[in-house]
């Protein structure tokens, strides 16, 4: 970059820089302040924050400000100095953790990976888990079929999430029954512990035998159905954003309790959560307000859920010996009814998407640091 670059003026409250690409940032005073980059306001060995906004006012003014050779360079009254590179203002509004969700294609079917591979191969774990964020599920085949191997996977997806009533879970018409799970009968779509107030987000399930006729397992893209609702009736969208609605999960020694809205969106609006549990979902008190229309809402939803003809669906055959790896956020997964005359059973447990994203970083940063 040359120092033409562009240029800085200070305003009411804020540095204007303007790029010569047409670029403008308008940075306000305490942002610059308390951004500073300097080893007196961060602690070198980390580069953690150090300095504290309340050492400043709050009507804190730079005495001078020049933007040069891509660096704009502010002077405080006290005459300290706070360098910023034009990219690393650039890059604030990035992060290294993003989940590049995209779109299921027609007649989607989730990728599979070698159980094996997926353990010991960086190359195979990067390729699974960036198809993972990116589509929200994937299969993992021709793993152990004993119980207690999804313990394994912490060491490419990080630890398991340990959740009441077990911290491996067992699926199956026989033992512990405390939900609907533990029957022959099929399951809708949805995602598991909405009692929680913050849900797992990722699920393993590991069907150790599957040896009955029908079970075959389904998974919604529920993000790309929130989309269509919202294009569709943004008013129901809005609703089922703002409104709580409670759900319970309990067996005799656990109680697990929240009232949340289904939809949790992020600032600009992105969708980064639907909470979804018909079986979980519990009675409403009829002097709620906005509940008639809430359920007007909800009942749309359940249609674009329920609906199998839809290209946000797929439904597959589980083996055993196989895993599937769910975003849980973002997609709920299902179970047709099955005749229970042989063995069924699936363990499955829970992670968490950050330590996903996280590891994915870390495996990227180490096939890139080997080329370098």
């Amino acid at each position: 970059m040359v120092a033409s670059l562009g240029s800085a003026e200070l305003m009411d409250g804020s540095v204007l820089v303007q790029l010569l690409d047409g670029t403008q940032y308008d940075l306000p005073y305490l942002w610059l302040r308390d951004n500073c980059l300097c080893d007196d306001c961060r602690v070198t060995q980390t580069q953690e924050k150090r300095f504290m906004l309340s050492a400043v006012p709050v009507d804190i003014s730079p005495q001078k400000v020049t933007l040069e050779l891509g660096t704009l360079r502010v002077v405080w009254p006290d005459n300290h100095q706070s360098l910023f590179p034009i990219d690393s203002i650039h890059s604030s509004s990035g992060t290294s953790f993003a989940y590049q969700s995209v779109p299921w294609p027609k007649a989607f079917s989730p990728r599979t990976y070698n159980w094996s591979a997926f353990l010991t191969s960086k190359t195979v774990a990067i390729e699974a888990l960036e198809s993972f964020m990116q589509s929200g599920v994937i299969v993992i085949q021709q793993a152990p079929r004993e119980p207690g191997t999804l313990e394994q996977l912490a060491s490419v997806i990080g630890p398991i999430r340990e959740l009441l009533f077990d911290r491996i879970h067992n699926v199956s018409v026989e033992g512990h029954v405390y939900n609907i799970a533990h029957t022959a009968l099929g399951l809708p779509p949805h995602n598991d512990f909405a009692s929680y107030s913050f849900p797992p987000s990722v699920q393993a399930l590991h069907m150790l035998h599957n040896e009955v006729a029908g079970g075959e397992s389904i998974v919604v893209d529920g993000w790309a159905v929130l989309e269509r609702l919202r294009s569709d009736h943004p008013s129901y969208f809005q609703i089922l954003c703002d409104f709580p609605v409670a759900f319970r999960q309990f067996d005799d020694n656990n109680e697990t309790y929240a009232a949340a809205p289904m939809v949790r969106c992020d600032n600009t609006g992105n969708i980064i959560s639907l909470r979804f549990s018909n079986q979980l979902m519990q009675m409403m008190s009829p002097l709620q307000t906005g509940l008639k229309a809430f359920y007007l809402a909800y009942h749309e939803l359940c249609l674009r859920i329920a609906d199998a003809e839809q290209d946000y669906r797929s439904t597959f055959r589980l083996e055993g010996g196989e895993i599937m790896l769910v975003a849980a956020h973002r997609i709920l997964h299902a179970r047709e009814p099955f005749e229970p005359t042989g063995k069924r059973h699936l363990q499955d447990a829970y992670f968490e998407l950050d330590n996903v994203a996280n590891k994915l970083v870390l495996l990227k940063r180490q096939r890139d640091d080997k080329h370098d």
